[in-house]
């Protein structure tokens, strides 16, 4: 009896083997950066879901970050990614704007969606369906990845009291933001993360804005400017994602495609998580430091939210993809509004 049953038990053996190894897959992809991993909850979000994807997939997805410029330029992602250079690299959506200007909005819209409504647009509101298909010409496939808490407006070397104060300044801003200062007389300057400091140093800058407290303090602007102006207008949400590149990514079984997916959804909670509990030490830190914590008035609200309306009045015109989106989100956005308006304390109420 022993002696039949040891060629079963051998023959079910490596059934059993065979089965394992074909269920798992070994993913081993090098993600470039456009930011620094030292950079909270904004760069060391991806770091955070290569981690995870370790663990969720015992070790068989290896997503091995790399540092911005390593691989790729940090400014040069898209184009990697969308040219197969790489499988796959994490950035801020908004920086391909000249060959994606539907970008801009995905990113960050001026004026626009808080995260948690940001959220709901992409999951539940009609917004993946069309990241996915304003991508898909270039080869991309985009996951929503990571998400942080408003920016701030800016750090000035001077105070702004009026729009007039803005014409002539030397300003780096990125996507609408830069169109919209560029709007109310800035000159404008799209420069990394990496070259500001330098840049307001050597007076190339007047005035720049970058991300929010936690990551401006870590590249030390408060150390030549001293006006710190919120609110972020510019970015309600300042979104990133995982571009792949389509051809990788249609390799992958669905298993594999689930785990990825599911832990950047966990990326977004996290990094906003991440973000908004370190804010208020911030900028604490600041007014200690000397840095004066200004709020633009209506007035300079106003001015933006004008200028705002008519860049993307103008953007809209020139590309029916970023019109489709820009629509979708607005829709999404007013039908929200008196719950929003009526559901939730008063952020001024004590």
């Amino acid at each position: 009896m022993r002696s039949r049953l040891k060629p079963l038990v051998a023959t079910a053996a490596l059934t059993f083997a065979a089965i394992a190894a074909h269920a798992q897959e070994n993913v081993r992809w090098g993600i470039p950066m456009a930011f620094g991993a030292n950079l909270t909850a904004l760069g060391d979000t991806m770091p955070w879901v290569s981690e995870q994807l370790k663990k969720v997939s015992g070790g068989t997805i290896n997503l091995q970050v790399f540092e911005p410029g390593k691989l790729v330029p940090a400014l040069g992602i898209f184009d990697a990614v969308s040219t197969g250079k790489v499988e796959a690299g994490y950035s801020f959506m908004g920086y391909e704007v000249g060959k994606v200007p539907v970008s801009a909005i995905f990113g960050a819209l001026p004026f626009g969606m808080e995260t948690p409504q940001f959220a709901a647009w992409i999951y539940y509101g009609g917004g993946d369906a069309l990241l996915k298909e304003a991508y898909k010409a270039h080869n991309v496939y985009p996951i929503f990845c990571g998400s942080i808490s408003p920016e701030a407006a800016g750090w000035f070397k001077k105070e702004i009291k009026t729009p007039e104060d803005l014409k002539g300044m030397k300003f780096r801003a990125a996507a609408l933001g830069g169109k919209i200062y560029q709007k109310l007389g800035a000159s404008v300057t799209m420069l990394p993360g990496g070259e500001l400091f330098q840049a307001l140093e050597k007076g190339v800058l007047d005035g720049t804005e970058f991300s929010l407290p936690t990551v401006d303090d870590q590249l030390g602007f408060q150390k030549i400017a001293k006006n710190y102006y919120l609110p972020g207008w510019h970015q309600p949400s300042t979104n990133q994602f995982l571009y792949v590149n389509i051809p990788a990514w249609s390799k992958l079984k669905p298993q594999t495609q689930a785990q990825i997916e599911t832990t950047c959804t966990a990326g977004v909670i996290m990094s906003l998580a991440k973000a908004e509990a370190l804010q208020g030490d911030i900028l604490a830190k600041f007014e200690k430091e000397g840095v004066q914590l200004r709020q633009f008035g209506k007035p300079m609200l106003d001015a933006f939210a004008k200028a705002s309306k008519e860049v993307l009045a103008e953007e809209s015109a020139k590309d029916p993809m970023f019109k489709k989106v820009y629509d979708s989100m607005s829709a999404f956005q007013n039908k929200n509004r008196k719950w929003h308006d009526l559901g939730y304390l008063p952020r001024n109420y004590k």
